[in-house]
């Protein structure tokens, strides 16, 4: 999903949404990178936008050591594959309200209309896994991930959501 907001009613204008099945993959519960970064694409695509335009995203962040990585790993194939100039800010609020499936979603979107230009810290963030800071090329600078809230200069989120399997 991509939100955009504007001020100075804090309206949030959905710009554009996909929904897409993850397809075959190794577990009911592994999630399929290539069909996240084909349903990130889409939603792009949807909202009329390029990557270089969105300056945060909610991720669905399940905190499991395949699931990270994984969407790290389609958000960066989407997002670093054009000449950034500044960071993408990512935060992801199951940390603070757990794995709630499609409600994490919604809770997604709540947290981004509540906070326009704010994306709210990565709550219970203390060591970033190995594998998300590579997939993310955190020590590029195209990516932050905030443990206290922070002001992205750019209006226009995203929001990644997934419920069972991906």
């Amino acid at each position: 999903m991509v939100l955009e907001a504007h001020e100075p009613w804090r309206l949030l204008l959905l710009r554009g949404s996909a929904v897409r099945q993850d397809g075959r993959s190794a577990s009911l519960t592994a999630p399929n990178g290539s069909a996240q970064r084909t349903l990130l694409v889409a939603a792009l695509e949807r909202a009329a936008l390029g990557a270089l335009q969105v300056g945060s995203i909610e991720a669905h962040g399940t905190g499991t050591a395949l699931g990270d990585p994984t969407e790290a790993g389609a958000l960066a194939a989407v997002h670093v594959s054009v000449e950034r100039t500044r960071p993408i800010v990512i935060g992801a609020a199951k940390a603070s309200v757990g794995h709630a499936e499609a409600s994490s979603g919604q809770v997604g979107l709540l947290r981004r209309s509540e906070a326009a230009g704010i994306v709210g810290g990565n709550a219970q963030l203390r060591l970033l896994n190995p594998l998300v800071a590579e997939r993310l090329g955190v020590s590029t600078g195209c990516f932050t991930m905030p443990v206290q809230a922070v002001s992205s200069r750019l209006a226009t989120s995203g929001v990644s959501s997934f419920g069972y399997s991906g």
